[in-house]
């Protein structure tokens, strides 16, 4: 017998959530699907209005997407808005569910009779928090060194990096860092690796599949980089680079060009 399949207007408020989320990875919005993880919580909220026109009037039910978000993680997320709001209208749509809104709201700090201790603690440094994101795409993302990769694309990369690393002596090394938030003029973005190398500073990124169509957007951001002080960007297809040593000719061919 075959599994019965239920249809797309059955989806839980969370199914929703989860598809607009996927949705949102699949069109390559990379940021946007990682604040819908780094989120404290989402949640879709139902709201009736009363609607007069002349002839009859009707009560209209419309819902509105909630995304609760600590306030380290608030700040510059609004340009990230059109996207997460388009991935649910899409899935909205696809249930006949009239999703209208996303909004942002800062967690309210919980507090305790001794809220003037909190405050002090504060004021003093409070937690020191991890400027990147929690990158967590896929369910089981990849982790190495206690840093975490998007996919298995860029932990191979890395084992790569690291090993390049490793041959090179202490005292003219590279530094690698993974999805390490960085702020340029108006935007905050993820750049898969940022490189140090005798003192220069370089981008690597590193596209799949996903990621074709995006050329002029890959170009305005890889021209925001350098303005800001990046001397290289450089990108890795991961469709044209299937074995290790062309990963290892593309890291030694991307350092040269680095310190050229």
């Amino acid at each position: 017998m075959s599994e019965q399949v239920r249809s797309h207007d059955e989806l839980s408020d969370d199914e929703v959530i989860g598809a607009a989320s996927l949705l949102l990875a699949q069109r390559g919005h990379r940021q946007a699907a990682a604040l819908m993880l780094d989120a404290t919580s989402v949640r879709i909220e139902r709201y009736t209005v009363h609607e007069d026109s002349m002839s009859f009037s009707y009560d209209r039910e419309y819902q509105e997407v909630i995304l609760e978000l600590e306030p380290h993680l608030i700040h510059n997320t609004g340009y990230l808005l059109k996207d997460i709001k388009s991935a649910f209208e899409t899935v909205g749509a696809g249930c006949e569910r009239s999703i209208e809104d996303v909004q942002i709201r800062e967690v309210i700090p919980r507090v305790g009779p001794n809220w003037r201790d909190q405050l002090v603690r504060e004021l003093k440094g409070g937690q020191q928090t991890n400027q990147a994101r929690k990158i967590r795409l896929e369910p089981r993302h990849p982790m190495e060194d206690g840093l975490h990769f998007t996919n298995e694309w860029e932990h191979r990369v890395y084992l790569v990096l690291k090993e390049h690393q490793a041959r090179l002596p202490h005292n003219d090394s590279i530094g690698i860092m993974p999805l390490g938030a960085l702020r340029v003029p108006g935007h905050t973005f993820e750049p898969d690796f940022l490189i140090t190398f005798r003192g220069r500073v370089g981008v690597i990124e590193v596209d799949g599949p996903h990621h074709k169509g995006r050329a002029s957007a890959d170009r305005s951001r890889d021209r925001l980089f350098k303005h800001a002080g990046v001397r290289d960007v450089d990108r890795l297809c991961v469709e044209d680079s299937t074995t290790k040593e062309e990963v290892e000719k593309f890291v030694i061919d991307f350092l040269k060009h680095l310190v050229g």
